[in-house]
């Protein structure tokens, strides 16, 4: 753990924290995973804010989610033949929709609530 300096604060000492700035904007799942850790498992959310190593934890979630969620389709389409694009459209977009809806779940059981 990194060496933490106080000032007083009337009775109080304050920790000087100073947290570094974010290089990149965080996706939907590292949000996801970010509300996670606050309402579920604050001790860890905690630690990593203290480390310095939340931005960077969240950050390789929601990479690693989005390469996961592309991979996951993927192979969905090879098991399940997709209705034709052109003369069924309706019936295209629910088969879409409903391979995104299990491929987020699945993510989300594996790497946000985890």
């Amino acid at each position: 753990m990194n060496n933490i300096t106080y000032q007083m604060n009337g009775d109080y000492q304050m920790p000087n924290l100073n947290i570094t700035s974010q290089e990149q904007p965080l996706g939907k799942y590292g949000r996801m995973r970010k509300t996670y850790l606050q309402e579920h498992r604050t001790a860890l959310f905690n630690s990593l804010i203290l480390s310095e190593k939340l931005y960077p934890h969240l950050l390789e979630i929601d990479q690693t989610a989005t390469r996961r969620m592309e991979q996951i389709m993927t192979d969905l389409q090879k098991v399940q033949t997709p209705p034709d694009k052109m003369t069924q459209q309706m019936e295209w977009v629910g088969y879409m929709n409903g391979l995104k809806a299990q491929a987020e779940e699945m993510i989300l059981a594996e790497l946000i609530y985890n």
